[in-house]
């Protein structure tokens, strides 16, 4: 059974998705996955007991079980390490590119699994959804904080959290070429709008950081991944509207970044813009390498809350007139 992608496989598959309207990240992934595999039929994989909610069940495909070989929906239970141990399994017998899926927050109980798939260098994709804090109501106890920098921690793992439906097709593009290790894509149950007018110039993704807006004076730059990225797009237009000049850097894979050429990394972090902002819905370890110790970091310092994610939002300091606010007053 086929492994290879085709080259270039996002601008198949592009064209397919509505890249312009709002749409959470995972239910754009669950319209890229089975365009995937249609072209690439050696995809397989499923969830924790969670695929209406991490929308990674391929419909009218069946399920896998002893009446039915062929299905191409897995069902794990809800195991999560199991369910990852079980794609290891698959990845080292061959043939497949396989998939799990759960909710961030259950990352935890997947981490040796994903460990020992770094570890051994498997090609294998973990689809992980509610990423931050906006998952709401369900509270603290489901809503992840820590989980994407200890991902990061990990060595020969990236980390990817698209901003918006483009990035998402692209990052699952990256997902299918990167057989070198596990790649993780942590995705939204909020609705996100578009942050390019050119779906397109998402494939700046495949650099993992790259320029989504620009500045004629650039007073600061404001680096962001995934739902904090239009966020930032918002700030940066009030901060424009009193003469502050701020570039927008999508973030959505740290790993991808720090593989470029000085060149290109100096080209999107230019070491003489000294004002730089990181914002990011989790625990704020790890930006201080792109902020500098001087640089503005907006993360989470608490767990979460029970409430409408509009409520936490303007509670936890991320709207766009609060972030414009802190960015501010930083740069005075």
């Amino acid at each position: 059974m086929g492994k290879q992608a085709p080259a270039n496989i996002e601008d198949i598959i592009m064209p397919m998705i509505d890249c312009e309207k709002p749409i959470a990240t995972r239910a754009a992934s669950g319209q890229v996955i089975p365009e995937i595999a249609k072209l690439v039929p050696s995809l397989w994989g499923g969830s924790a007991d969670l695929a209406p909610s991490t929308k990674t069940d391929i419909k009218g495909a069946g399920s896998f079980s002893r009446e039915d070989r062929l299905g191409w929906n897995l069902h794990f239970g809800i195991r999560e390490h199991g369910m990852m141990s079980a794609v290891n399994g698959i990845a080292i017998y061959g043939g497949f590119i396989p998939y799990g899926s759960t909710f961030l927050i259950f990352s935890d109980y997947a981490r040796p699994s994903i460990r020992l798939a770094a570890l051994m260098k498997q090609h294998v994709i973990q689809v992980y959804t509610h990423d931050s804090f906006f998952v709401g109501e369900d509270g603290p106890t489901h809503e992840p904080i820590e989980q994407l920098p200890s991902l990061r921690a990990i060595p020969n793992v990236k980390v990817i959290r698209p901003a918006d439906a483009a990035e998402t097709v692209v990052a699952w593009a990256v997902a299918l070429e990167n057989t070198s290790g596990p790649t993780i894509l942590a995705l939204t149950r909020q609705n996100l709008p578009a942050c390019n007018e050119d779906p397109t110039a998402a494939k700046g993704l495949r650099k993992g950081g790259y320029i989504v807006r620009d500045a004629q004076q650039i007073d600061a730059i404001v680096i962001a991944t995934g739902s904090e990225v239009s966020l930032a797009l918002e700030a940066a237009k009030l901060l424009a509207s009193k003469g502050i000049g701020i570039r927008v850097v999508s973030m959505p894979c740290t790993e991808l970044f720090d593989e470029q050429d000085a060149a290109y990394r100096e080209s999107v972090l230019p070491s003489g813009v000294k004002k730089r902002i990181a914002v990011e819905a989790a625990a704020e370890l790890g930006w201080c390498k792109y902020t500098g110790d001087k640089g503005l970091i907006i993360g989470m310092k608490r767990f979460g809350a029970s409430a409408p994610a509009d409520v936490l939002a303007e509670k936890f300091g991320f709207t766009p007139e609060l972030v414009a606010a802190k960015v501010e007053a930083y740069l005075a």
